[in-house]
């Protein structure tokens, strides 16, 4: 079984929600999870070899929440080559704004370009239409838990 660091990226509280609603059903599939709220490089450094759930809120216009871009800025201006690392990405946005999603788009085109094998896909939970994101989230970490076994 895997080594799982969740990356949090929140502003009012839901990411971390849909985190901490992840973590069980990744241990009952029998991995080893750590919630990372205020996430640094060092702490990511630790699952460079392992996987990564990023899980992140958009602010703004597509922008990172203040506790996720710091460790986007680092991985982007120190690491530039990941190919050990799987990672998954859950992006919560409003669809009415006009960069939906942005930030977890983001974090998933950073790692992608610096050749993580990227486990999944992206999920994007429109928070227009699901209010409870853990109604989407929760099923497809359950299906993703399989996929990093």
């Amino acid at each position: 079984m895997a080594e799982v660091g969740i990356f949090v990226g929140t502003v009012y509280g839901n990411a971390l929600l849909v985190a901490e609603e992840a973590e069980p059903l990744l241990v009952a599939a029998g991995h080893q999870v750590k919630i990372f709220e205020d996430p640094t490089l060092d702490d990511w450094k630790r699952y460079e070899k392992q996987v990564a759930l990023v899980i992140t809120s958009t602010t703004g216009q597509g922008d990172l929440p203040d506790s996720i871009a710091p460790l986007f800025r680092a991985i982007k201006d120190s690491l530039g080559y990941q190919p050990a690392l799987r990672y998954g990405v859950i992006a919560l946005g409003d669809s009415s704004y006009d960069d939906f999603c942005g930030a977890g788009k983001k974090f998933a085109e950073l790692l992608q370009d610096q050749s993580a094998v990227r486990v999944g896909d992206v999920l994007m939970v429109d928070a227009a239409e699901n209010p409870e994101p853990e109604e989407l989230t929760s099923p497809w970490v359950a299906q993703w838990a399989k996929l990093i076994s």
